[in-house]
């Protein structure tokens, strides 16, 4: 551990990278899956079991947070790991995407946005500084600049506004961030589908020399060969030493690839979401714990997994229990899933360390092809 946030770059394998981040609350091992916890709880789960399937860092959402139990409830309670009890690194993100969510419930202009909480209608102003001060008083240790997001498909000119104002906007957050030592805010990359636009915004946000950076706007509806397409068109233009955090992002799939390209950190509620609506995700593919093949299947879902919830428990129990809308099965496949996750990530990690990302990445695909029909 240490003082300050410290990336380094151990390893790259082609465009795969092996790093660590050092914080004061921990070290983060890249790349990175961050199970989200978007209001102080990753979903069905205990946060000791979120750390056991080996996550380093959890996500926080400023928008949620600020409207209950509030940032400032937060801060006076002591902040938000002492409240979830979860002494590890927290990314927040800014919020902005939540904010942009809303449609006819906001109204933008240059010093932010103005919207009505989906929670009681009440009003509320999200400016740039605003953001990151929620974010401080949370105590997050990675805070997200505040940005505009726009959804995919969109018209180029109102592409182009929102990538700019992003830029403004990424200016204003590092002055109101300031200094501080241990901590690190990150800038997003705009410009949805168009690459001069990610090009000029990935520049543009180098030049403020900020501690890590992230692709926004990718997780918006976008075909997932336009994802890659961005990412083969923005990283090259991003600091090589800098962390690179590609925002809610996703599948099993998109990670590897993703990966393949150079990206770092990854976010996604898709384990814990999956899991509650009866999916599984398994190195032999996904499955549909709902499916009438389960009801008498005494297999558990991977006998090779380290995760009791993966190990321990029949097809069958899980197929009972989620068709019966018991809340057990999915806290189960919840945990299996974030297992999943983190053991993939562990293999990504051990494959560009020994440098055979490129055979991991086929074996993986290859075994999920395969399905899951016949006996594991």
């Amino acid at each position: 551990m240490t003082e300050n946030f410290q990336f380094t770059l151990d390893k790259t394998d082609a465009g795969a990278r092996l790093g660590v981040i050092s914080m004061p609350r921990g070290e983060i091992r890249t790349p990175a899956f961050m199970p989200v916890g978007t209001v102080g709880t990753v979903k069905a789960m205990y946060l000791e079991q979120v750390r056991e399937t080996g996550a380093d860092i959890i996500l926080g959402n400023t928008y949620h947070l600020m409207l209950r139990p509030t940032a400032e409830r937060v801060a006076r309670l002591g902040g938000l790991h002492k409240l979830i009890r979860w002494e590890h690194p927290i990314l927040t993100d800014s919020g902005g995407f939540q904010v942009m969510s809303l449609s006819g419930l906001r109204k933008l202009d240059e010093q932010g946005v103005t919207f009505k909480s989906h929670v009681d209608g009440s009003l509320h102003h999200m400016s740039p500084e605003r953001s990151i001060e929620i974010q401080g008083l949370l105590g997050s240790d990675i805070q997200m600049q505040l940005d505009e997001c726009v959804a995919l498909p969109a018209e180029p000119k109102e592409i182009e506004r929102a990538m700019e104002m992003s830029l403004r906007w990424a200016e204003r957050c590092r002055v109101a961030f300031g200094e501080q030592p241990g901590k690190a805010m990150f800038g997003i990359v705009q410009g949805g589908d168009i690459p001069a636009l990610r090009i000029r915004s990935a520049e543009a946000l180098s030049q403020l020399d900020l501690k890590g950076y992230a692709v926004g706007g990718l997780a918006v509806g976008e075909p997932q060969d336009v994802m890659l397409r961005m990412l083969e068109t923005t990283l090259p233009v991003l600091p090589v030493e800098k962390p690179r955090y590609l925002m809610g992002v996703g599948t099993p799939d998109d990670i590897l690839k993703s990966v393949a390209r150079g990206i770092d950190m990854f976010d996604c509620v898709m384990p814990t979401r999956s899991g509650r609506h009866g999916l599984a995700f398994t190195r032999r593919g996904k499955v549909n714990i709902r499916n009438a093949r389960h009801a008498e299947d005494m297999r558990p879902l991977d006998e090779q997994s380290n995760c009791p919830a993966s190990r321990e428990y029949s097809r069958a129990y899980l197929h009972h229990l989620v068709r019966a809308n018991e809340a057990l099965g999915g806290m189960l496949l919840s945990w299996h899933n974030l297992a999943y996750y983190q053991e993939l990530m562990q293999g990504i990690r051990k494959a560009i360390a020994e440098g055979r990302f490129a055979d991991f990445m086929a074996e993986t695909m290859e075994e999920w092809a395969r399905g899951d029909l016949d006996p594991v």
